[in-house]
């Protein structure tokens, strides 16, 4: 008997797995704080005997130098991937044995396209294939990006993914489960997961690098690329490296003064709470981005790499998870934090700031955005990324990416801005981000479907 134990990084879109038998079990694809994964194999009674990367990651910091030393398990990476530590590196075709009680192996087959040296494994109890653990290659519906390594490379390998894809279909029986580390909101995949599970039969009819022929799945895949979090160009350079074991313990506590001084100073500092908790006070000059939305991906592809971040939360334990999604992608450890009211995080004397919250109904009672001229006191702002705008965007509007806004702030018109995005959440750290920098504004808390049917002009060019 086997079993195959998935562990959420929903934050980041990712999975990662814990799969064995009775005695032992391999990891594919840890995240960062290991402590997950070792309470995983301790509920389950197993030795974690092999740690194994399917590539070297571009959209969070492996777990996996961390976790082989402190299981002692072998340390499997492909041996095309440029790294600087000890490890055992795989190559197409290799066998490594999980569980001989259980009978189950670990096959290593080359598929290229992600990376150039991206490696999948095959689960084989028995002899006989029941899952493959695919990373970045084949995902569900999708496969991954392509882009992520150098753009002279993009197409050549968009094409060996295609080619990839067609191997799993090709060598494993179509009832083998797919197991993917990427496509559940992650930025390294091409799309988007629509169901949580799938098999190789599945995606023979569903996925589209086993539908098409491969000059026009290229040619889509490439045209429909998405902007790439500016913080990735961190991570390959840290998971070649090896990365560093983990701090989780908590940052020192700052007061109302130490506050102000780190805003002073040009330090980033970020409020945790919700986005309708923020509007209604915060403290003036911080930012925020809710601990419940996808705060790595959005923290780090918007704050200046390496600059010191303090964190406000409202209680201690959404400081800790918060902490713990930030090392994933590298930010380490706080400068400071607090926790509370934040009536006490501002000193005596001064107040919270605020700003109002609206629909889109809202905005469509100000009249028709299209017979407005710059400059007559309303401005619409869009900061969704330009492939949601494509689809769609209210007449008059101007877009600026929530991810580029820090750095465009001077290209607003004057006037009061209204910000939206496609739900809220992204609406509310741009809101924050032009509320510190004095701007007069609305959050659009609404779902742009909402836009529409309000009355308001959305056009598609």
């Amino acid at each position: 008997m086997f079993f195959v134990d998935t562990i959420e990084v929903a934050g980041l879109g990712n999975r990662s797995y814990l799969a064995g038998g009775v005695r032992e079990a391999v990891v594919i694809d840890p995240p960062r704080d290991v402590d997950r994964v070792i309470a995983a194999a301790a509920r389950r009674g197993v030795r974690i005997s092999h740690v194994v990367e399917t590539h070297v990651h571009n959209d969070y910091v492996t777990g996996g130098p961390e976790l082989a030393r402190l299981t002692g398990a072998a340390y499997l990476v492909p041996a095309g991937a440029r790294v600087s530590f000890e490890r055992t590196p795989v190559r197409d075709g290799d066998r490594t044995v999980v569980d001989a009680d259980a009978g189950l192996t670990l096959r290593a087959l080359a598929t290229p396209g992600h990376t150039p040296h991206h490696t999948s494994y095959v689960l084989e109890e028995a002899g006989a294939a029941v899952a493959v653990f695919t990373g970045g290659s084949l995902l569900i519906g999708t496969v991954g990006r392509p882009d992520l390594v150098e753009p002279r490379l993009t197409e050549d390998l968009a094409r060996a993914q295609h080619a990839s894809a067609r191997r799993l279909a090709d060598e494993l029986p179509d009832e083998t489960a797919v197991l993917p580390t990427h496509g559940f909101g992650s930025f390294c995949s091409a799309g988007r997961a629509e169901t949580a599970a799938t098999t190789i039969g599945k995606e023979k009819s569903a996925n589209e690098a086993l539908t098409r022929d491969v000059d026009t799945f290229v040619a889509d895949l490439l045209a429909g690329l998405d902007e790439v979090p500016a913080y990735y160009a961190h991570m390959g350079p840290a998971n070649a490296g090896g990365p560093a074991p983990v701090d989780l313990t908590p940052p020192s506590m700052a007061d109302a003064d130490e506050i102000a001084a780190r805003l002073a100073s040009g330090e980033w500092v970020v409020d945790l709470r919700n986005r309708v908790a923020f509007a209604e006070g915060h403290v003036a000059g911080s930012f925020n981005f809710e601990a419940e939305g996808q705060l790595a991906t959005y923290l780090a592809w918007l704050i200046p790499w390496g600059r010191p971040v303090t964190l406000l939360a409202e209680s201690a334990g959404q400081l800790a998870a918060a902490q713990r999604e930030l090392v994933r992608v590298g930010i380490d450890r706080p400068a400071a934090a607090a926790t509370g009211e934040p009536s006490a995080w501002v000193r005596e004397g001064e107040s919270l700031a605020t700003f109002r919250r609206a629909t889109f109904a809202d905005l469509a009672d100000l009249t028709d955005l299209a017979a407005r001229h710059p400059g007559d006191g309303l401005v619409v702002l869009d900061v969704r990324r330009s492939s949601e705008r494509a689809d769609g965007f209210i007449e008059g509007s101007v877009h600026i990416p929530v991810h580029a806004l820090h750095g465009r702030l001077g290209e607003i018109p004057a006037g009061e801005v209204w910000v939206h995005c496609a739900g809220g959440m992204r609406a509310a750290i741009a809101a924050s981000l032009l509320d510190a920098a004095g701007r007069e504004v609305v959050a659009v808390d609404d779902a742009f479907s909402a836009a529409d049917k309000a009355g308001l002009t959305v056009r598609t060019a």
